[in-house]
């Protein structure tokens, strides 16, 4: 005769002997290669034998080893608690142990030996069969989340503690499938496989959705895997309707030495013109998208919309303009609105300095140029006493390094006439006075 048994060696004291107290539960009969399974119970439900879960109590037997077998009491209790325990008959004795064979599971048992009372829970895998199915695609979704329709069948396996509250045991069947996550390495999305934990199966499941076409794998639970048979149920491939995406905007550096940036370090705009590059990652299922421009915060009113997933934009004009990526999916019923970028842009100023000493070029005040914030249009020209044009400049940036023909010029007074508008609208209209100083 095969016996197979899970047995836990329990570190007691009887009253009258020294000797090791011994609780195990066995298979007597044959016909059972799955072995019981032992589950630890969580502090504070008083089974300090923890859980066992059998495929099924034909045969089976609960032993408790002791001194004086014939003083073992056995008692049974159910959601009531230990409390409101049953006393049960021996099942039988032998010179160094006592043995009852149990009818049913699902059921709370109490061992009293030696003045000490042991408590552990039974579980009758058989009245929570893990039956196959089918899971499929449910007709209604949300956007974020995945609702699945499951056929299969594996319910809650309940128990309780010595004092009747209720605690689920769980099957952990897995659900397994893929999606797509960011990677900053790569600096795309990567398709990667994830999995959650289910306590049990309901005709329902709710999980995250994925962001690429996939396949759902339910496998479990965890008694039939450590048996050796889990149930694999696969899905068909599903599309995905869910939306993530990824965005940048970075703007373009610019380091003119004459031109005053207000921009606050991690912040867009400052001085105009300023170009920014939108840049957009977005999942399988975002068949539409676009950048939105604004004047307002909640975009009540958008100026612009551009449905590249890079576009680079000039801002001229001052004030601040707010900018998101929108995406949707196929048939708008998932969307997706990605962080606001801000982008301010300053006040106008255009100022002109009246002298310069670019012969000794040492490094200091060798060029004329203008000090200059937000100037979207510029033109100066620079004459002689005698009216002739000796240098054109259409940028502000630009400077005169005080020559002509690749000559310097002579030292003295020259001329200057400036047209320029700024962001905000104004307009300048400048002229005066350029003193070339000539230092020993």
């Amino acid at each position: 005769m095969n016996v197979h048994s899970l047995t836990i060696i329990l570190l007691c004291q009887t009253v009258a002997t020294t000797a090791l107290a011994q609780i195990s539960v066995s298979y007597s009969s044959q016909g059972h290669s799955e072995l019981p399974i032992h589950v630890a119970a969580p502090a504070g439900t008083g089974l300090d034998q923890g859980i066992y879960v059998v495929p099924d109590t034909g045969g089976l037997r609960i032993s408790c080893s002791s001194s004086t077998p014939s003083a073992v009491r056995w008692y049974s209790f159910s959601n009531m608690g230990a409390a409101y325990a049953q006393a049960l008959s021996s099942g039988g004795t032998d010179g160094t142990s006592s043995w009852i064979t149990p009818s049913a599971g699902d059921m709370g048992y109490v061992v009293e030996d030696g003045g000490r009372s042991y408590y552990l829970w039974l579980v009758d895998y058989s009245r929570h069969q893990f039956t196959d199915g089918t899971i499929t695609e449910a007709d209604t979704q949300e956007c974020g989340r995945t609702t699945l329709d499951c056929t299969a069948s594996a319910d809650e396996i309940a128990y309780y503690s010595i004092n009747g509250r209720r605690i689920t045991l769980s099957r952990d069947i897995t659900v397994a499938y893929n999606t797509l996550e960011w990677n900053e390495e790569a600096q795309n999305y990567v398709e990667t496989s994830v999995s959650e934990t289910l306590e049990y199966l309901t005709p329902i499941l709710h999980l995250d959705a994925p962001l690429c076409q996939t396949q759902f794998t339910v496998e479990g639970d965890r008694f039939l895997s450590q048996w050796g048979h889990p149930e694999i149920i696969t899905s068909p491939s599903i599309a995905p309707h869910s939306i993530a995406a990824h965005s940048t905007a970075v703007a373009d550096e610019r380091s003119n030495d004459n031109e005053t940036n207000t921009t606050q370090p991690g912040t867009l705009g400052g001085s105009a013109p300023c170009t920014v590059t939108f840049t957009a990652w977005v999942t399988d299922a975002a068949l539409f998208h676009e950048w939105q421009f604004s004047r307002y915060s909640d975009f009540d009113d958008i100026s612009l919309r551009a449905s590249e997933l890079e576009f680079t934009h000039t801002f001229t004009e001052e004030g601040t303009t707010y900018v998101r990526l929108y995406c949707a999916n196929g048939d708008a019923s998932c969307e997706y609105f990605g962080q606001t970028y801000e982008i301010s842009i300053g006040q106008s100023d255009l100022k002109c300095p009246n002298a310069f000493s670019p012969y000794n070029q040492d490094g200091v005040n060798d060029e004329w140029k203008v000090s200059y914030t937000s100037i979207i249009e510029f033109e100066c020209h620079i004459f002689n006493r005698n009216g002739r044009k000796i240098i054109s400049l259409t940028d502000p940036s630009q400077g005169w390094d005080g020559k002509y023909g690749g000559k310097f010029v002579p030292a003295g007074a020259y001329y200057y006439v400036i047209k320029a508008r700024g962001a905000d609208g104004k307009e300048y209209k400048l002229s005066g006075d350029i003193n070339l100083v000539e230092y020993n």
